[in-house]
């Protein structure tokens, strides 16, 4: 039985995985577009408060002088704990004038006018560094003037944000992956429905139908539609099959009594060497005829009856056997070496009567081709996969064009139209395979044809 895809090799689960991929993308690229956009806005907010307040500052120092300035520096210094505002006047050496901070800060990160550092503040009985934004503004004398803000609020936001950000993706794959799943399974259910339902119509079920599962949905609308092909093909097959049986077995009543009166002819003395050489090609014509029809009926019921057929347990090995002692007289009269190789046991469940029609058409045809001084050889393995049945010759071989053609009723090569035959022994095997769900190859045995069925366990 052919399996089902795996579920993310259906093309619906990669589809939605694709659909998944691309929506989490555009949640990812929204929302860092987000973040990034409200962390520039308080970064300019915080900028463009620093500068207003370096240029106050500058403007006091301008218009009052250091004292001034100074004066201005202690009235503000207390507003770290209002405001988070952060003011240094320094000298050149670093040393504090004025301002809320000791000392001209270390391990500054310059980012164009821009400086950012990290002061250490006592909070609730422990010491908590604190993130500073700020912009120094170097003064006539040789001082500098440091005018900042605490930027730990700015910073807990933007990361809370950013986790914001990372879960909120996360979930959106994480919904969507399941939304995938769910569908994918879905969807493997209705193919691998469909799929055992079309197997059992090909093993010769035509009465088994898709399900409908009345969910008015594209698979529901492509279920009616092949039951509705299934239908009609049921009626015409049934006619077809009826029609051909009932003209097969009113055929074989009159083929046989003529030959009967025609043997029963031959038995009277009275008959002329003409009429007696032409009556008994008419018998080998009837023969002929009484074998094609034989064949036909037998590729009908391989091919229309397949579950309606017995099957048991049989040793393929012991059934090559008995064949190949069935023809060896004929293969030693035509100068041909055949032989098996064919160890024992080798269990299937199978038709018996149909196992060995197709191996004897095998057999009949190779030794139809073969030379004289040729081989065949009867070959059966065991795999892990099943049984494996071989039948190779040194004969003229098929050409690798015709091998499909071949395998069709009444095909023959144009070489062979001298031959008597039928076309229908290849054909026979081929619908004795497809009835075990076997698999009929016709390879190159450099000369020569290597028939090989590969029979499932």
């Amino acid at each position: 039985m052919t399996r089902p895809p795996g579920t993310f090799r259906l093309s619906s689960a990669r589809l939605a995985a694709l659909y998944v991929v691309i929506f989490a993308l555009g949640i990812a690229s929204l929302l860092t577009a987000v973040y990034f956009l409200t962390a520039r806005v308080l970064d300019r907010e915080v900028d463009v408060v620093i500068q207003a307040e370096v240029s106050g500052l500058v403007d006091i120092y301008r218009q009052g002088g250091m004292l001034q300035l100074i004066g201005t520096l202690h009235r503000r210094a207390d507003s770290w704990g209002r405001t988070g505002a952060v003011y240094l006047l320094a000298n050149s050496d670093g040393s504090r004038i004025a301002g809320n901070i000791a000392r001209w800060p270390t391990n500054v990160v310059a980012n164009n006018q821009w400086l950012e550092f990290e002061i250490d503040a006592s909070e609730r009985g422990g010491v908590v560094s604190h993130p500073v934004r700020a912009q120094a503004f170097a003064l006539p004398g040789g001082q500098s003037l440091l005018v900042g803000t605490d930027i730990l609020e700015r910073t807990i936001l933007a990361s809370r944000l950013r986790n914001a950000m990372l879960w909120c993706a996360s979930l959106c794959v994480i919904l969507g992956s399941a939304v995938t799943y769910i569908y994918s399974q879905r969807v493997r259910r209705r193919v691998s429905s469909i799929a055992a339902t079309c197997e059992t119509i090909i093993n010769g079920d035509l009465s088994q139908r898709l399900a409908i599962e009345n969910t008015k949905d594209e698979f529901d609308e492509l279920s009616r539609t092949v039951n509705y092909m299934l239908d009609r093909i049921q009626q015409q097959t049934e006619v077809l099959r009826t029609t051909f049986d009932s003209a097969a077995h009113d055929l074989r009543g009159p083929l046989y009594r003529a030959r009967v009166r025609i043997e029963e002819t031959l038995q009277h003395e009275g008959i002329t060497g003409s009429a007696r050489d032409t009556m008994e090609a008419t018998l080998l014509e009837l023969e002929r005829v009484q074998r094609t029809l034989g064949t036909l009926l037998q590729i009908a019921q391989a091919d229309g009856h397949g579950r309606a057929l017995a099957v048991e347990e049989l040793d393929l090995a012991a059934l090559a056997h008995e064949i190949v002692d069935l023809y060896q007289p004929e293969a030693h009269a035509h100068g041909i070496t055949l032989i098996v190789r064919a160890p024992r046991p080798a269990t299937l469940r199978g038709n018996r009567q149909l196992l060995a029609q197709a191996l004897v058409n095998l057999v009949e045809n190779a030794l139809k081709y073969v030379p004289s001084q040729g081989h065949v050889v009867i070959d059966v393995a065991t795999t892990p996969d099943g049984l494996v049945l071989s039948v190779t010759d040194d004969g003229p071989g098929i050409p690798a064009a015709d091998r499909e053609r071949v395998l069709q009723p009444f095909i023959r090569l144009e070489r062979d139209r001298t031959r008597t035959g039928s076309g229908l022994g290849l054909s026979l095997v081929a619908a004795v395979m497809r009835l075990h769900r076997a698999t009929l190859e016709l390879l190159d045995n450099h000369p020569g044809l290597i028939v090989r069925c590969r029979l499932p366990a």
